[in-house]
């Protein structure tokens, strides 16, 4: 049997309201100890999912609040479970969670709820990674990812494949049992469609990775060119707030500056880089660095131009620098006048906010070409992405080995398959594995 487990739910500090939660066999009976409703009614015959109104023992004092019982296995961790629904005082909240300990209760550890769930059959590691996904989210996007994982989309997608996998192996295990039956060619046939299918499907959500990181971590942009360009001003027009020093002195900004924006749901993760030039300066050399270093790792370049002033060879090295790099030309300082040199990219004027809700539009459509369909399933770990690929390569050797070796080792190419996939779901996860994801959850969770 295991241990009562409680923790203190909700952030910490103070609250207008604070959740103490209780999980395990005997949640109940210890809850009844420590809670005292209005009416009649005794805490050992409450109605599961109902809230109860009564008195909350903390041991020193007393609490007016609420309780409520799930009972177990319908519950968040399959188990038995009790909340109790206090105020929101520190005080009080701790009151509460040590008189829970001194009634033989035990300190929950981190994410031990969501571990105990997932024990129980009631989430899978896929779904408890997206439900800390939900809980870390900074921007919009970030949560409706988190949630798709949350509600096991990628876990349906993954269990699909499973299921036609062990389908191929009942197939062969039938060919080997029944010889007599010459089903070799028909279940070979149909064990290569479900392989080829396999990797086709695998394809697809190797592809959404990119997408699904960027919007977990956000979008890398570095605003790179020449100085005096107004990068800085390109920044603040952004973000809508003064980030960055702004000077008509050439290579005022000497070191990275970074601010962050939504745009389209999606975080965006802005770098003000020292302007790239020819310099004896050993200070604004470093800051050049590290300019080169950002463009290096950007998933998206805003290459910025001074619009009013002729393109320059300068301009140009800047230019073949970024080569090879998603690049949007920003053609800055509008409102100065305009030469004839820049045709190929967006004008704006950081000054006067011109052109810069279309660079929003160009930054979220250069970042996401293909848009992001948010019904569709991401993996966003890259364990999910490790896992899947070694299924890919498992998947090809299986097909390669089909009709070269017998039936009962092409069995043994499809469980590697399948217990890759499984290390997605938990099914095949080591206990390492599982400790980690759980160790990233708060105590009480």
């Amino acid at each position: 049997m295991q241990d009562i487990i409680s923790a203190i739910s909700t952030a910490n500090g103070t609250g207008g309201v604070a959740i103490i939660r209780i999980s395990g066999d005997g949640a109940l009976s210890l809850a009844s100890k420590m809670f005292k409703p209005v009416g009649k009614v005794k805490v050992e015959n409450f109605e599961p999912y109902r809230m109860y109104v009564g008195e909350i023992d903390g041991g020193d004092f007393t609490d007016f609040g609420m309780m409520v019982y799930f009972k177990g296995p319908k519950s968040y961790t399959g188990e038995d479970m009790v909340e109790f629904h206090s105020h929101g005082g520190i005080a009080i909240q701790k009151g509460i969670l040590k008189q829970t300990f001194r009634l033989g209760a035990v300190p929950a550890t981190r994410g031990e709820f969501t571990k105990r769930a997932f024990v129980n059959g009631k989430l899978s590691l896929d779904g408890a990674e997206g439900l800390i996904s939900m809980i870390n989210s900074e921007s919009v996007a970030s949560v409706k990812l988190g949630y798709g994982l949350y509600r096991e989309k990628l876990n349906a997608k993954v269990s699909a494949l499973q299921d036609a996998l062990t389908f191929s192996l009942a197939s062969i295990n039938a060919d080997i049992d029944y010889p007599e039956e010459d089903l070799e060619e028909l279940a070979l046939n149909s064990v290569v469609d479900t392989l080829k299918n396999t990797v086709t499907e695998i394809d697809a959500l190797i592809s959404k990775y990119n997408s699904g990181a960027k919007i977990i971590s956000g979008v890398k942009v570095a605003i790179v060119g020449k100085p005096n360009t107004g990068k800085s001003s390109l920044l603040n027009a952004i973000l809508n707030y003064d980030k960055a020093i702004v000077s008509s002195v050439a290579g005022t900004t000497r070191d990275v500056v970074e601010g962050s924006a939504e745009i389209g749901g999606v975080t965006f993760n802005f770098y003000d880089t020292a302007g790239i030039h020819t310099s004896n300066d050993e200070i604004e050399l470093q800051g050049i660095e590290r300019s080169q270093k950002f463009l290096k790792s950007a998933d998206v370049v805003l290459l910025t131009f001074d619009a009013s002033k002729p393109f320059t060879a300068e301009d140009g090295e800047i230019t073949a620098s970024c080569t090879g790099k998603n690049v949007i030309k920003v053609y800055n300082k509008h409102d100065l006048g305009f030469t004839s040199d820049f045709t190929d990219g967006i004008t704006i004027s950081a000054k006067t906010g011109e052109g810069i809700p279309a660079l929003k539009q160009a930054l979220y459509d250069a970042a996401f070409t293909e848009g992001i369909d948010f019904n569709a399933e991401f993996i966003t770990e890259e364990r999910h992405l490790r896992a899947l690929e070694l299924a890919k390569q498992n998947a090809l050797e299986a097909i390669n080995n089909v009709g070269l070796v017998p039936l009962d080792l092409i069995s043994e190419d499809i469980r590697k398959v399948w217990d890759n996939l499984g290390e997605i779901t938990g099914e095949t996860a080591t206990e390492e594995i599982i400790n980690e994801i759980f160790s990233k959850f708060c105590v009480g969770k």
